[in-house]
């Protein structure tokens, strides 16, 4: 089901002929993390109500503008860069952020913290009561408009740091501020 957003954008549920253009803006918007198709098509197996594309409603046919990935997960590490889950975890704490990318065209519409919207409803429809993801490419700021806080457990800091030297760990609760209660 989609879901207008401003600025033109529409959510829409990910399909497996969306990985291409999802590869490419994951290529266009983290080219210092790079995740092979098979990382994607797996999270996109395992989850696919947590994955999703941002769409225009302005041109048919065009290109997506974003996508976020995100599934149920345990809290005892981020899972490993580029790395294959294998299975989601039969008693998830959590539910974890693994990717929001918005190619430049898509950014400032909105879209970004109507996606974390989505993730908090996702997370309270699975009785999951927290988020978590790690922060790269100096996001912190925005993470942290949309109710996230670094984690003070440095285990989880460590394994952030796995993805980059500046890479953070952080949380939220469902119900944390930091979010329009019209974006929910």
């Amino acid at each position: 089901m989609a879901a207008a957003e401003p600025g033109g954008w529409t959510w829409r549920a990910m399909t497996a002929g969306d990985l291409a253009a999802v590869m490419a803006i994951a290529a266009e918007v983290h080219p210092d993390y790079p995740e092979d198709a098979a990382v994607f098509a797996e999270r996109l197996g395992l989850y696919p109500q947590g994955c999703m594309v941002l769409e225009t409603r302005q041109a048919a046919g065009a290109r997506p503008g974003g996508y976020l990935i995100s599934h149920p997960w345990t809290v005892a590490a981020p899972p490993a860069l580029n790395s294959l889950l294998g299975a989601l975890p039969p008693f998830p704490v959590l539910y974890y952020l693994h990717d929001l990318a918005l190619a430049p065209a898509a950014r400032g519409t909105g879209a970004a913290r109507a996606a974390v919207a989505r993730a908090v409803a996702m997370a309270e429809q699975g009785g999951l009561d927290r988020l978590g993801l790690v922060a790269v490419n100096g996001a912190e700021a925005f993470w942290r408009r949309c109710g996230f806080t670094p984690s003070a457990d440095e285990a989880l800091q460590a394994a952030a740091r796995k993805y980059d030297a500046a890479a953070t760990y952080m949380t939220r609760d469902v119900g944390a501020p930091g979010l329009d209660p019209a974006d929910r």
